[in-house]
């Protein structure tokens, strides 16, 4: 498989991921504004899911432009990826239909920290593949936001059962601080081609 099919492949993953999550909200049964209050939690958590799905597509895609080439490895490692992100609809289902209860939003959590280590093992296998010299490993440096999200996740999901609160208000601010795109990617790949810019004009 090609860096491109791979890229494709995992795009139309979370396009069917994000299509199951929405699915899941009904319309209300009145023809009010207030008759949308009921559904508000419901649309919260499908807000939030739906920010970390965008959250990885963005930074999945960022990073592919980085990427020379994949192996098996790699392959495997996009494929683990995209199976913690699978349970994401479920969680999300799971966490609205249990209102209030502390095991569907730890749950949540385990299935959050798994992704993030799971994206961590994918740069990790491309980092392997290219090398500590490439654009890639410039791109990717110490990934201290990735790390700490994974620490986060960590904290909230045990917090889950001190207060659900607490650990709702950790997973959003784990999506706060990844909204914007990793711009490291987008610095090394413009410095790249820089650099082989002025190589060419040399």
């Amino acid at each position: 498989m090609t860096r491109n099919r791979l890229e494709a492949f995992s795009d139309g993953v979370i396009a069917i991921l994000i299509t199951i999550m929405v699915l899941e909200l009904r319309p209300p049964a009145g023809h009010d504004l207030r008759d949308l209050a009921p559904l508000l939690p419901r649309l919260a958590s499908y807000l939030l899911s739906f920010v970390f799905l965008a959250i990885y597509w963005n930074n999945h895609h960022h990073l592919m432009h980085a990427v020379e080439r994949v192996n098996g490895r790699v392959l495997w490692a996009n494929v683990h990826l995209l199976f913690w992100l699978s349970l994401v609809p479920v969680a999300t289902a799971w966490m609205n239909d249990a209102s209030g209860v502390p095991t569907p939003v730890a749950i949540y959590g385990v299935v959050l920290l798994l992704s993030g280590a799971a994206y961590f093992l994918l740069t990790r296998a491309l980092l392997a593949l290219h090398g500590p010299e490439t654009r890639l490993a410039a791109a990717l440096g110490a990934d201290w936001k990735g790390k700490i999200s994974l620490l986060a996740y960590l904290a909230a999901v045990p917090l889950a059962y001190v207060s659900i609160w607490l650990a709702i208000s950790i997973y959003v601010a784990v999506a706060v601080l990844w909204w914007v795109p990793d711009r490291r990617i987008e610095r090394a790949l413009a410095a790249h081609e820089h650099r082989a810019r002025t190589d060419r004009a040399a």
